[in-house]
């Protein structure tokens, strides 16, 4: 698929798939007229890209892990450094949902009438 059809399968922008591509982190092929061509699973690997991202990874730490994640394999270093992001995403998590409860404590504490938020 070209480009611009996986962009508009995965929601990313051309323009970060370039850069996806710069990075080590997504490979195309091109055709004879230098357009860049992509698998079909490209789309999964995007998503993982995307997932990754959201999740606090750096391009160079989603670099060094894709080729474990391709091979199906972690050496000693690499399963150290995903319990690691595992760990720092399940503390976001719960320092999240901490954060969370306390909005929706907010909410409830304010939701009566108030003549100073009137205009909400």
């Amino acid at each position: 698929m070209r480009i611009g059809d996986l962009a508009s399968r995965t929601r990313v922008s051309v323009r970060a798939l370039r850069y996806y591509e710069e990075q080590g982190l997504l490979a195309a092929t091109r055709s004879g007229s230098g357009q860049r061509l992509y698998a079909d699973a490209a789309v999964s690997r995007v998503r993982l890209i995307q997932q990754l991202y959201g999740a606090g990874l750096s391009s160079k730490t989603i670099a060094e892990l894709l080729p474990c994640v391709d091979a199906k394999v972690s050496t000693p270093e690499s399963r150290e450094r995903l319990v690691w992001e595992r760990d720092r995403i399940t503390t976001q998590i719960a320092e999240l949902t901490v954060a969370r409860d306390r909005l929706n404590d907010i909410i409830d504490v304010t939701s009566g009438p108030s003549p100073e938020c009137d205009y909400l």
